[in-house]
């Protein structure tokens, strides 16, 4: 659960200047477009690329067949996501899932990467609250994470609960962390909170 959420869902209400910490937290919504290809016009061997060309609304691609494939069911074909970040309610958003596919097949053939008549299918997922942005009132959330871990039978985990910017080995690590503790009898917090300490996303790219 988006610990804003939950904050602000409490009853009795939370005190006010936890309440008004939760409320003021912001997040980055995004949209994916998914385009199953019969082929690519070039091999992109990462499983991410992301996208700085001038003029171009997608943000990252992501390669399905690289993180598995079995992402596939045709191995010979191309599942690609393209990652648009937005937030909940823009104009991008509110774009309907037709257009936003004529969005995504024109910008593969933009970039050069696909024919648009090799495209077999596709699909829009919108994602609310994808990252947790350090903007706002983060800078108090040490603030609101006090009051929290007060709690003693609240564990805030994942990206979204820990408003961290965690990746998911780092969200599955911090749920194993609490389990832990809970099956220990003990409230301390600490170990949940040491995972991705350093607050950094480290992307290494494929050798």
């Amino acid at each position: 659960m988006p610990v804003r959420d939950l904050v602000l869902g409490l009853a009795p209400k939370a005190p006010e200047k936890e309440f008004s910490i939760a409320s003021e937290l912001q997040y980055r919504d995004f949209v994916v477009i998914g385009l199953l290809h019969r082929r690519l016009a070039q091999s992109l061997p990462d499983n991410w690329i992301y996208i700085q060309e001038p003029g171009m609304q997608v943000g990252r691609l992501q390669v399905f067949n690289n993180w598995s494939p079995y992402m596939v069911r045709d191995p010979g074909t191309a599942w690609v996501g393209m990652e648009y970040f937005c937030n909940e309610g823009d104009a991008l958003w509110r774009t309907k899932d037709e257009a936003l596919l004529d969005l995504g097949v024109g910008e593969m053939r933009r970039l050069n990467l696909a024919d648009p008549a090799d495209r077999l299918d596709g699909i829009v997922i919108r994602m609310t609250k994808a990252y947790p942005a350090y903007t706002g009132s983060y800078a108090r959330f040490d603030e609101l994470r006090a009051w929290l871990d007060g709690f003693a039978n609240l564990f805030l985990v994942g990206r979204n609960g820990m408003h961290r910017y965690n990746n998911q080995d780092h969200s599955m690590l911090s749920a194993k962390k609490a389990v832990e503790a809970i099956l220990a009898g003990s409230s301390d917090k600490r170990a949940v909170w040491a995972v991705n300490i350093d607050d950094a996303y480290h992307e290494e790219a494929a050798r």
